[in-house]
């Protein structure tokens, strides 16, 4: 049996999992340029992005570390709520 890791963000997901909602949200072209490898960069596809990723812990490690700093971008304060937007004049 497994222990639950709580602590953990990428617990449950698979590497094509993360890797294919990187490439939705970043494309193939803005993804090879946060990460310069060649699998991303010349023709780029998900099987052989995966083959590669599986086979090479510090890209692997790369990719995670953007998909982690996606997640907390994401969940990250709002503009609303960051104290940059502008605010509304008082009724006097």
């Amino acid at each position: 049996m497994t222990t639950p890791q709580p602590n953990n963000p990428l617990h449950g997901l698979t590497l094509e999992r993360i890797l294919t909602e990187l490439v939705a949200r970043f494309g193939w072209a803005e993804l090879g340029r946060r990460i310069d490898i060649r699998c991303f960069n010349h023709e780029p596809s998900l099987p052989s992005s995966l083959k590669f990723l599986r086979r090479t812990p510090w890209a692997r490690e790369q990719v995670e570390a953007l998909y982690l700093d996606t997640l907390r971008r994401a969940s990250g304060p709002t503009a609303a709520s960051d104290g940059k937007a502008p605010r509304s004049e008082p009724n006097t």
